[in-house]
């Protein structure tokens, strides 16, 4: 008995060991792809056009950029997942004080921070589609606003996020950006350049690189976006202003996106964008 206790005793200390190595190694391959200093390169700005400048705080709306940091760009919290993570939008305004015009465009673009680090679901595989005049509006737009609220917390990541991190499941933003650039959306020549550009600038970060679709979460999957071509321009501009499908039917996620965001686009957008999306699903 007392034999069998003891081996019963190494069993259990050795699955301790076991489970403190693995602890040790997600902790440490996690922080090496967190705290990592990534290469970025230069970015071209310009000085933006007075029609650029009028229309960059509705622009803002229709990227998501206010839903996401909050109204004046003052921060929030947009994810609070117990094991997985606490991420906080940052307080923009603040950003600015300390940040040089390129390393706000750096972050816009490239998903990297100031501290030259990697930024978390920030949107930059679809902002790295922006072309630089309405990226330098939007810094421009940042840096005009006043300047309110404390600077946001520090991110907080749990042990499954870690996990996720370690194991490249959950991506940093300079890693899917990466991604997205193997599988661009199809090009279908002038007359969709317009269609396109806010395909890749705002629906590929749901609906995927391609607009293929893709695993937003566990729990939302952003479907095909070749569904579009069975929507006629109507219908299409109700998706978007409203949430809801043909027949009436709200869609969750969708009702959000249109409250927050794509609810912002003009009618020419829609059409524009509609065309595009009929496009490919035709070919």
């Amino acid at each position: 008995m007392a034999k069998a206790s003891r081996w019963l005793g190494y069993a259990i200390g050795a699955l301790l060991v076991l489970l403190l190595i693995a602890a040790a190694w997600l902790w440490l391959a996690s922080s090496r792809t967190l705290n990592a200093q990534v290469k970025s390169r230069p970015e071209s700005l310009v000085k933006p056009t007075p029609a650029a400048i009028a229309n960059v705080e509705r622009r803002a709306r229709t990227l998501g950029c206010i839903s996401c940091h909050g109204e004046g760009l003052a921060g929030k919290t947009f994810m609070d997942v117990g094991m997985v993570a606490r991420l906080h939008a940052s307080n923009l305004t603040r950003v600015a004080e300390r940040a040089s015009d390129q390393q706000l465009a750096r972050a816009i673009r490239q998903g990297i921070g100031t501290d030259g680090r990697s930024l978390l679901v920030m949107p930059s595989e679809a902002y790295q589609h922006l072309t630089d005049e309405e990226t330098s509006a939007l810094v421009a737009y940042i840096r005009r606003l006043p300047r309110t609220g404390a600077p946001s917390p520090r991110r907080s990541i749990g042990p499954l996020g870690r996990l996720g991190i370690a194991t490249g499941s959950f991506q940093t933003s300079p890693a899917l950006a990466a991604e997205y650039r193997q599988r661009p959306a199809p090009d279908f020549g002038q007359t969709h350049v317009l269609g396109r550009y806010l395909a890749q600038t705002t629906c590929s970060g749901c609906h995927g690189s391609d607009l293929g679709g893709r695993k937003v979460s566990p729990e939302i999957v952003a479907p095909d976006l070749n569904i579009a071509g069975a929507y006629d321009l109507p219908s299409f501009t109700r998706l978007l202003r409203a949430g809801v499908a043909p027949g009436d039917k709200p869609l969750k996620e969708m009702r959000q996106v249109a409250r927050e965001d794509s609810r912002f686009y003009t009618d020419e957008e829609i059409a524009a964008l509609h065309a595009y999306l009929v496009a490919r699903a035709q070919h």
